[in-house]
């Protein structure tokens, strides 16, 4: 299992909801160091504490997991397609068109 991979994703999460560290510990219990350990993969948290984590972060396991489960393009075209739901009809005709030109040519 890539320890990296989910401690930096975990890091990302905590990053986009602007929490530093101390307050990610203060909220699941754990020391700033061990949050730590695990955003630089040196640490692998128990499945108790990671769901802790996860829920601190409001954030989804599949998220964290992209890059480690085999189902991970799966994933990751789940996620895709959330961020071009979100944008306007207009916004989401040019992505289409963008992706449609990049398939083109292979």
């Amino acid at each position: 299992m890539d320890r990296y991979s989910i401690g930096k994703n975990l890091r990302q999460c905590r990053l986009a909801k602007k929490m530093r560290q101390e307050d990610l510990a203060e909220k699941t219990n754990l020391s700033p160091n061990y949050i730590g350990m695990i955003e630089r993969g040196e640490k692998l948290p128990a499945l108790d504490t990671f769901i802790d984590i996860l829920n601190a972060l409001d954030a989804s396991a599949d998220v964290v997991l992209a890059d480690v489960l085999n189902a991970r393009y799966d994933i990751k075209t789940s996620l895709i397609s959330e961020k071009v739901q979100k944008l306007s009809s207009k916004e989401q005709k040019t992505v289409l068109d963008i992706v449609d030109a990049v398939i083109k040519n292979f």
